[in-house]
């Protein structure tokens, strides 16, 4: 049984039914597996054929609901990120990495658990570790400063 997540907002007209179910095949995966899927992965799961996969991939990644490499693989689900990063997330005994502080705070917010952040501080390089209990970080001292006006954010979703 795939795992159920909760995801934030997208461009839910630009995709179909069948988009959906392949979009939530997509966070199951990642959830369970700890890291991206291949499309192979979730074709078998869904009993389609692989470029049905791709292709729906491709749509989503139009919509925002996720971001593909290069390659056409996942890079990003937010708020999981399929490349290492420095947001280490332990949540539900399992560890996930975030694509940044923003989507850290996401996991378990997407998985309904408390959760664990490990990342640093970006201006000292001070390790962090914040625990997060009902959606709300335990130490509350904690500042938080996003460079990217978030109207800009899918500009270069990357490097944002």
């Amino acid at each position: 049984m795939l795992a159920s997540v909760t995801l934030g907002v997208y461009d839910r007209d630009a995709m179909d039914e069948r988009d959906i179910e392949i979009r939530n095949a997509t966070y199951g995966h990642f959830v369970e597996l700890g890291h991206a899927p291949m499309a192979a992965e979730v074709a078998r799961t869904l009993g389609q054929p692989e470029d049905e996969i791709r292709a729906a991939w491709r749509r989503l990644h139009d919509a925002h609901a996720l971001v593909l490499d290069e390659a056409g693989d996942i890079r990003m689900a937010n708020p999981f990120s399929a490349v290492p990063t420095s947001f280490v997330v332990e949540a539900d005994a399992r560890r996930w990495h975030a694509n940044c502080g923003w989507d850290a705070f996401g996991i378990g917010a997407a998985l309904h658990v408390d959760s664990v952040i490990e990342t640093e501080c970006a201006d000292c390089h001070e390790p962090l570790r914040i625990e997060v209990h009902n959606g709300r970080p335990k130490d509350k001292d904690h500042v938080f400063h996003v460079l990217v006006p978030a109207a800009a954010w899918w500009d270069d979703i990357g490097y944002t």
